[in-house]
């Protein structure tokens, strides 16, 4: 083994340039495939991370119009969602549902302190709220059980608001705000992307509101769900259901707007694996490029060695030991340069994970380890499949022919 490896880097010293010309082109395969790797990964943990969990297997219904006129009823009546279908559609469909909630919207007002205030718009919710819509909560808690069921005056406030009204974020836990000509006591502080509404308890929210328990939105959890008939078949329960509440025909979908969220999860989910899968070829192919430029080196080399090859053959080497060393250079130079292009594509997928911060397209685009085991079992193979035909060559050449060889 070890006179093997000695051959296999005097090789590689005898010929630098043309050894780093030939691992070049491996390299650089290799680092691209990384790269488009490391993007799809990034853009794949986004789409996971904002579709994943109860948001996933989730039915969102919306307020709508009616068009078609059902058992006396005309045409174009309004159909909002309401309190009760929160608490019937759980009840009437425990087959498929798991837990129906709302959010309400209030109207925007002053939250106001001693030391200043801001002009915010309150959002009635149910603690199931934080894991939808991925609330970080940095101090404090978030809407909680007793809240909804006592229906308290509690307020949960973005990191920004909380430095206003109150100069330092950590001391907002515990503090009073006013709004509504109310004083509400301030429970947690959380940080988002994008959200900055000031969070109070659903039912709080509802009390407060005058619309006659209507709302506008309404999101049905199911129950555990893997195929796009069975959250078809669930959609048309619900659907069903809110027909018999709200009095219209129930093979009219705009009288209720419903959208499918697990429907949509699986269509996107299988628009990723084409993507990812369309990565590979494209990389693979890159790195064809270079794999032909190693074998069309070992044929080259090959035919450089054959007064070498003669000798060993004269004096009692075998054709596998032959074929070992020629297909062994094969992988050594694939793998070596191919773990180059490894490293540089790992460093730049970990400096954009470091220096550019995450948001709804990209997020954690490092690659893994079982990635980079993938990268490196191709590689061997890759490498192999390079040195294969010129050592099966070698292996054809006959002693006699080889020394008279010049």
């Amino acid at each position: 083994m070890f006179d093997l490896i000695r051959e296999i880097a005097q090789t590689l010293r005898n010929n630098k340039l043309r050894t780093f010309l030939t691992g070049f082109a491996v390299a650089w395969g290799i680092f691209m495939l990384i790269i488009l790797l490391g993007m799809a990964r990034g853009v794949t943990n986004s789409f996971q991370a904002n579709r994943s969990g109860e948001s996933a297997s989730s039915l969102s219904v919306n307020s709508g119009y009616t068009r078609k006129a059902y058992r006396g009823l005309q045409e174009g009546r309004r159909i909002q969602p309401d309190i009760n279908d929160i608490r019937s559609i759980p009840d009437a469909l425990p087959e498929y549902v798991k837990k129906a909630t709302a959010y309400k919207f209030l109207s925007a007002t002053n939250l106001s302190t001693s030391r200043d205030y801001v002009n915010a718009r309150l959002e009635g919710v149910y603690p199931e709220e934080q894991k939808v819509d991925d609330v970080k909560i940095n101090y404090g808690r978030f809407i909680n059980a007793a809240d909804l069921r006592e229906e308290r005056k509690v307020v949960v406030i973005n990191e920004e608001n909380a430095e206003v009204l109150f100069g330092d974020a950590s001391k907002a836990v515990g503090q009073r705000v006013d709004a509504y000509g109310l004083s509400w006591l301030v429970v947690g502080v959380y940080s988002h992307r994008w959200e900055r509404a000031v969070y109070i308890p659903f039912n709080t929210a509802m009390r407060l509101s005058d619309d006659n328990l209507k709302l506008g939105n309404i999101r049905v959890q199911l129950n555990e769900i893997s195929t796009e008939e069975e959250a078809e078949e669930a959609e048309q329960a619900v659907r069903a259901q809110l027909a018999q509440n709200h009095t219209f025909d129930p093979s009219d979908k705009s009288a209720m707007y419903i959208y499918n969220r697990f429907k949509s999860y699986l269509r996107e989910s299988s628009a990723f694996n084409i993507l990812n899968s369309a990565i590979w070829i494209i990389g693979i192919f890159t790195l064809l490029s270079g794999i032909v430029g190693v074998s069309n080196i070992m044929f080259v080399s090959v035919r450089e060695r054959t007064h070498e090859i003669g000798i060993r053959r004269a004096i009692g080497a075998k054709p596998r030991s032959v074929l070992t060393q020629i297909v062994t250079e094969s992988v050594a130079i694939t793998t070596l340069f191919g773990y180059i292009g490894i490293v540089l594509g790992m460093m730049i997928m970990q400096t954009v994970n470091t220096f550019v911060p995450e948001n709804d397209v990209i997020k954690n685009p490092t690659i893994s380890l079982s990635i980079a085991i993938e990268v490196t079992i191709l590689l061997i193979i890759a490498g192999a499949l390079a040195g294969l035909f010129p050592a099966i060559k070698a292996t054809k050449v006959k002693p006699v022919e080889a020394l008279r060889d010049e």
